[in-house]
């Protein structure tokens, strides 16, 4: 980060020296809430959560290298005390964000893909200049500003992930590193018991292009409906990606190879280039598509964008990693977190990476899903069970919606399938796969490992609170207690 001695710090957050500190000692970074992060020179943030309180680690964090604890009450070290921990963390990076004029703002935003679309344009916006993007998805009130917080003076760009738990949570963040590129990748149902309705998660969502200034520009995906209405919501100049003929920067003659990864023909404006993903699953077709019309706007040549497109290994952890066994078992852990649409995505790639392999599956109940939580819950267990699985493995609670389509579907499979063979064909032996329900991610290991034999496809998603990576871990052998 840049560097700030102490009583420029307490100046930005509206703070008081306590504990000794002295106003000349410089931060140089990391700013961390986690004291296993510090480093000699950083400050360590210390919020009160609802099981763990910062403030118990400021000593810890001040032996380990922090120059000072930013905290809400006196920790008997150095620190500086604010009425708020998390807006003082916003108005550091604020401060940071302006003092590095020549950077680049790029917000994205979305239902699903944002982790995946981030990482690409970090990549992408590393062939111009110093970009940062971070790992993983810190994309709230305070992974945001953490992101923030690490620009230098010689930052270019800084590649954001925005976060909306409810209206007006994108235009907080937005304000913190006003954005000049807004990228709106969908709106699906994720956290729609939060919002009520696609359309209410459509209004948070366009807050990004709201905030654009008129000099910058909003990039939406001309597939999605309630993306492409967005135009009427920014003053900033507007390009479309996607599949059609009306996107700007588009994928045409799109194929799925047997380990499920897309290759497509990237057209732009100004010329076309082949692009060939090491990520799985098509739907990372739009992913590409969404950074790839970002970095277009910033000049970067179309043949340049395909061949990074095509050189990118996935990068944050549990998001389509498929790793095969030694003994051929094939281990798809998309389990991150999930969503009905996330989870059609994720079957449609075990499909095809499954073909003329027994296939299973992990999952869990979705959450977040007001009302219609036992419909959608419904209807992802009919897609498993509609799947073609050899077996399949719901975990947790709230499983009893999930339990009765996937139950339905396969009812409804064997019926047709019974009809289907009319009155001169034989007896129907087809046994049903299992469906079974167990209480935790390490009871599914456990199940599924039973099923397993070489040459078998596993595929693993659920909710991030059913820590469903730990699943896929047993599973390759390698989680530890």
């Amino acid at each position: 980060m840049i560097p700030l001695p102490l009583a420029r710090v307490a100046e930005i957050t509206s703070g008081a020296l306590s504990g000794m500190a002295d106003p000349r000692a410089v931060v140089r970074g990391p700013v961390v809430i986690d004291s296993r992060a510090v480093e000699p020179g950083s400050l360590f943030v210390a919020i009160k959560g609802a099981r763990v309180d910062g403030h118990d680690f400021a000593a810890e964090a001040i032996k380990a290298g922090a120059v000072a604890v930013l905290a809400t009450r006196p920790v008997e070290v150095p620190a500086v005390i604010v009425t708020d921990t998390v807006r003082a963390l916003a108005a550091l990076a604020g401060a940071v964000a302006a003092a590095v004029p020549s950077v680049t703002v790029i917000g994205l935003t979305g239902s699903a893909g944002k982790t995946t679309t981030k990482d690409l344009l970090g990549r992408l916006t590393a062939r111009i200049g110093p970009s940062i993007a971070p790992v993983g998805n810190y994309n709230n009130e305070l992974g945001h500003p953490l992101t923030v917080l690490r620009a230098e003076h010689d930052t270019r760009f800084l590649v954001l992930e925005m976060g909306a738990r409810e209206a007006g949570h994108i235009a907080d963040l937005a304000r913190i590193a006003p954005p000049r590129i807004g990228v709106v990748l969908n709106v699906g149902t994720a956290h729609l018991g939060v919002f009520g309705g696609k359309e209410a998660i459509a209004q948070a969502k366009g807050e990004l292009v709201e905030a654009l200034p008129s000099d910058g520009v909003a990039v939406l995906n001309a597939d999605d409906p309630l993306v492409r209405q967005m135009a009427s919501r920014t003053a900033a100049r507007v390009t479309y990606f996607g599949r059609g003929e009306y996107a700007a920067v588009r994928a045409e003659d799109v194929v799925v190879d047997e380990r499920g990864r897309a290759s497509f023909t990237l057209r732009t404006p100004s010329g076309a280039a082949h692009v060939a993903l090491r990520l799985y699953g098509e739907h990372a077709v739009e992913n590409a598509l969404a950074a790839a019309a970002a970095a277009y706007e910033l000049g970067l040549p179309v043949a340049t964008i395909a061949d990074e497109l095509s050189e990118a290994e996935p990068r944050s952890k549990w998001r389509m990693e498929v790793t095969e066994r030694p003994d051929g078992v094939t281990v798809v852990n998309d389990a991150y977190n999930a969503n009905p649409d996330s989870m059609r995505a994720a079957f449609h790639t075990l499909d095809v990476l499954g073909k003329g392999r027994r296939r299973f599956a992990v999952i869990a109940a979705l959450r977040e899903l007001g009302e219609q939580s036992d419909e959608l819950n419904e209807g992802v267990g009919r897609l498993a069970g509609a799947s073609g699985l050899s077996g399949l493995v719901v975990a947790g609670p709230g499983a009893e919606p999930m339990l009765r389509g996937a139950h339905a579907a396969v009812e409804a499979a064997e019926q047709a399938a019974v009809e289907g063979l009319g009155a001169g064909g034989g007896p129907y032996h087809r046994e049903s796969p299992p469906i079974v329900h167990v209480a935790d991610a390490e009871a599914a290991a456990a199940q599924v490992s039973a099923w397993l034999r070489p040459g078998d496809v596993l595929l693993v998603k659920g909710p991030r609170a059913m820590d469903l990576q730990r699943t896929a871990e047993l599973v390759l052998g390698r989680a530890t207690k």
